[in-house]
């Protein structure tokens, strides 16, 4: 990412992904030429795969950790990556858990890297939008039980 961003993880790791340059590259909109022109002049560049790994939020509870630790295991910027690849689907494949592997690798196999069709990036959205909804509605229990 600091390739990308030019500047280095920050606050224990607390901030790595919550950039204009990572999250313009996932949201710009190829088809509109005013989207294209605002990245070309901020240096931003397109991503069109974004594959995310959460933290164990859940595996960190079930540890019996202590409440700072599960804490520390609520992640920010991944699920934002989720979200924002999912929203763009149009021009993104957004990859939201070790889960979809699988389907990332047929999908690579018969296209190869540059070929998605609508269709498969639409279904990694609602599998992504799935990931999201059962990591915060974990997160919403944790809470209601402390």
């Amino acid at each position: 990412m600091e390739d990308v961003t030019t500047y280095p993880s920050i606050l224990g790791g607390r901030v790595k992904t919550l950039h204009p340059k990572i999250f313009g590259g996932i949201l710009g909109r190829r088809e509109l030429e005013s989207d294209r022109e605002q990245m070309a002049q901020y240096e931003i560049p397109a991503i069109d795969l974004v594959i995310v790994d959460l933290y164990p939020f859940e595996q960190t509870v079930a540890s019996g950790a202590s409440a700072a630790d599960i804490i520390e295991k609520i992640d920010i910027g991944g699920i934002s990556l989720i979200r924002a690849g999912a929203k763009n689907f149009n021009d993104v494949v957004i990859v939201p858990s070790k889960a979809e592997y699988g389907l990332l690798l047929e999908m690579l196999q018969k296209h190869g890297a540059a070929q998605t069709s609508l269709e498969e990036r639409r279904l990694f959205a609602t599998r992504a939008f799935g990931v999201s909804s059962h990591y915060d509605t974990a997160i919403h229990n944790w809470f209601s039980q402390q």
